[in-house]
């Protein structure tokens, strides 16, 4: 099977798998973690739920504005080395991440797909229009029509957007080589998306937690930073 180097270079078409791992060197905590999103936050998930956002628009206003924004934070070098694999000549490379935060677009790759939407495209509820992160932060009451502003993230009990799924395994089934880094690779539909690559496609995992996946792979348990400043 050779290193994750070897088969960086080797393969044509290629899929990274992100998730909330890969940000945390930047400065974006993940969710469960003991210094994450979640803890010691009274019912973090129903904060972040349609419900929530239907009901009791100023709280979930009010929990997103505070905890989940990091528009100071920089890509590190998970990101950059993935943005210059994509920019070789003759790799097809796409991102498929959990992560909302823009990074890897920011770091400079083109082809991404975010599975859970992004906290930087937000619309209003009412008349539709786009509205400049900035401008969310400032307030969620659009100053046009009076409706509420959302991002455009996919919160609890929604489902996700059928082109994002259709997009994301176009790329998995044309994959040659699959890299899953940073992720617990527990959350569904993401984690079930390697249920749809090729019987010959070679899957790399990068995580600091040992992923356990029904079927061949090659598990790489260390800091994903240290992995990919080697590359």
């Amino acid at each position: 099977m050779g290193t994750l180097a070897e088969s960086l270079v080797s393969s044509e078409r290629i899929v990274f798998l992100t998730g909330a791992g890969v940000s945390v060197p930047s400065g974006i905590p993940d969710y469960r973690s003991k210094n994450g999103l979640y803890m010691g936050k009274e019912n973090p998930e129903y904060l972040l739920s349609a419900t929530c956002l239907q009901n009791e628009p100023d709280k979930f206003y009010a929990f997103v504005r505070d905890n989940m924004y990091y528009p100071n934070a920089e890509p590190n070098v998970i990101h950059e080395k993935i943005a210059e694999i994509e920019r070789r000549a003759g790799k097809e490379v796409t991102v498929v991440t959990q992560n909302i935060d823009g990074l890897h677009a920011k770091a400079g790759s083109k082809n991404v797909v975010e599975f859970h939407g992004s906290l930087y495209r937000c619309t209003c509820k009412k008349c539709g229009m786009m509205v400049y992160a900035e401008r969310y932060l400032e307030s969620d009451k659009h100053e046009n029509c009076g409706g509420t502003i959302r991002p455009e993230v996919v919160l609890y009990e929604e489902n996700l957007p059928e082109d994002v799924i259709n997009r994301a395994l176009e790329a998995i089934t044309k994959a040659d080589l699959i890299v899953i880094v940073g992720t617990s690779f527990k959350v569904s539909p993401f984690c079930n998306l390697t249920d749809y690559r090729k019987a010959e496609s070679v899957v790399f995992a990068v995580n600091q937690e040992l992923l356990r996946l029904p079927f061949q792979y090659t598990m790489i348990q260390d800091n994903a930073i240290s992995i990919f400043k080697e590359l």
